[in-house]
């Protein structure tokens, strides 16, 4: 940042503000609401926006909301000034609170065991050091949070995209709580980061009858163990295993009775897959897999095939972005590599269309010899983290308006390649 100390004005920001942070991500974790049911939690968050002068605007279907800081897009008439989005998730999971803390979840069998409050609370308190920024005229462009609904469920990506939430955004960048990495260290990854995860059905319907005589029947539960076991296995041979793609069966159901060859027959799992391509690939080749094999045993198979959500893939100059933000904030050492997963984020809709990176948040106390993982009814992160994640957020903002906003100016100058 061009002549000012952003780790210090941060430093500063976040000792006067931690405080009603940590109030604010406990109160949303006493109050959480699941997907597109986050009123309550869409209402304060704008509540906080408003107090501190910006113009948040609520989503169409009521909740979530985003708000721009900062000026217009345009500098002047012929150089486009850049726009630089963070994005939250809001969103809690149906699962009960089994933890002892004053701030446990008053809602039954509803939980934020996922760290979505403290996205929110990151990203509220990135956004109040922003407003500061941009009143002092320190913003050499616009930043837009988006603080999107239905992460989990999934569909609230896009939302935001059909209300036209990404228009004139050049990049895009989120965190995610990793209880496995410690608080102060971010975890970076180029490339895929998580995977598609797509549902699968196939139901398989033949001629029935006694399991004495197989040979007049179409011996359908042996033909859908064909199907559960050679489907996986064909998979491997045909895609490039640097893909991951994976098919896992969870659910098989056929026969009433120990004696009798049914006629009906149904089987459903997951695909999840860390590349693009073999994604969007995978419908068409499991179709004609499955047909292969349904047509060797004499029965008719239906595929239906629901998509999810695709793979996470990191831009390297946003996720370049990410890492230089954190150690000039946080200092040497606070960069971690972080593994692939093959969990589904929905976050990967939005870099289908704009560059952007998805990076892990440290939250684990340091030395802690417990082991927490997101999506249980234990899951809690010590707090620091918020005052981390505001840091990181805030600064990849500023640098990354800096950055975009020189090669906007550079290519703009007459002769530039």
């Amino acid at each position: 940042m061009e002549g000012n100390d952003l780790a210090g004005d941060l430093e500063a920001f976040i000792a006067s503000h931690e405080a009603e942070l940590i109030a604010f991500r406990r109160d949303l974790h006493a109050h959480p609401e699941v997907g597109y049911a986050e009123h309550r939690t869409t209402r304060r968050i704008a509540l906080r926006l408003a107090a501190a002068g910006l113009r948040p605007v609520i989503l169409p279907k009521g909740t979530g909301l985003i708000v721009d800081i900062g000026g217009s897009d345009r500098d002047h008439e012929t150089a486009p000034r850049p726009v630089i989005a963070l994005r939250a998730d809001i969103d809690a999971l149906a699962m009960a609170d089994e933890k002892s803390v004053p701030y446990r979840s008053t809602i039954p069998n509803v939980c934020h065991a996922c760290g979505h409050d403290v996205h929110t609370t990151i990203l509220l308190g990135a956004g109040l050091f922003l407003a500061g920024q941009a009143a002092q005229g320190l913003l050499p462009g616009r930043v837009r949070l988006i603080f999107q609904p239905a992460e989990e469920v999934p569909g609230g990506a896009l939302d935001v995209l059909a209300a036209g939430g990404i228009t004139s955004v050049g990049r895009i960048f989120a965190l995610h709580c990793d209880p496995r990495i410690d608080v102060g260290k971010i975890g970076i990854r180029n490339g895929p980061i998580t995977a598609a995860c797509d549902r699968i059905s196939v139901r398989v319907t033949g001629p029935g009858g006694h399991t004495a005589r197989p040979h007049l029947t179409a011996d359908l539960v042996y033909a859908l163990g064909k199907i559960v076991t050679e489907l996986p296995a064909a998979l491997s041979r045909r895609v490039d295993p640097r893909s991951s793609l994976s098919l896992v069966w969870g659910r098989i159901s056929a026969g009433t009775a120990a004696n009798a060859i049914p006629d009906d027959g149904i089987v459903e799992g997951t695909i999840r897959c860390l590349d693009d391509d073999a994604w969007h690939s995978a419908p068409d080749l499991l179709r004609e897999l499955i047909d292969s094999v349904a047509g060797a045993y004499g029965v008719f198979a239906e595929m239906t095939y629901s998509r999810n959500v695709p793979p996470t893939v990191n831009d390297p100059m946003s996720s370049a972005m990410f890492a230089a933000a954190a150690e000039q904030t946080l200092g040497p050492g606070a960069v971690v590599s972080t593994p692939q997963s093959l969990g589904g984020e929905d976050f990967a809709w939005y870099l289908e269309s704009v560059p952007g990176s998805y990076a892990r948040l440290g939250v684990r106390t340091p030395g802690s010899a417990q082991e927490l993982d997101i999506h249980q009814p234990t899951f809690d992160v010590d707090e620091r983290a918020i005052g981390v994640g505001v840091h990181v957020m805030a600064a990849t903002a500023i640098n990354a308006l800096w950055d975009d906003n020189t090669r906007t100016t550079t290519e703009s100058l007459p002769g530039a390649a």
